[in-house]
């Protein structure tokens, strides 16, 4: 199997995931790209575990990638809890309008 497919996917989502952080003013948006960033891995992961161990039944990168995913829907969690208190107080979900987090 060639990683030429699978890296070139990978590094096409990171960057666009790392575009939406640098370019997006809304946290949602913010948000969503972080997940594509996070989903970039996990085809990393899989495609190298299937690189070095192409015929055995190791799911190890897959475990791995399962991991992440439980990871990312705690982040996506606690991160639109934080954007619905934001919206609640200051009637924006723009990132630039968040100047301190305050309790």
């Amino acid at each position: 199997m060639s990683l030429v497919g699978p890296l070139l996917l990978a590094t096409f989502l990171f960057c666009l995931g790392v575009y939406g952080i640098i370019a997006r003013r809304n946290a949602v948006l913010v948000l969503i790209s972080v997940e594509l960033m996070l989903n970039a891995v996990n085809i990393n992961l899989v495609a190298f575990q299937n690189l070095l161990y192409p015929g055995e039944p190791l799911f190890s990168g897959q475990i791995f990638a399962l991991f992440i995913i439980a990871v990312a829907a705690a982040e996506v969690g606690v991160g639109l809890a934080i954007v619905f208190n934001l919206f609640r107080n200051r009637a924006s979900v723009d990132v630039d309008d968040v100047d301190l987090m305050r309790w």
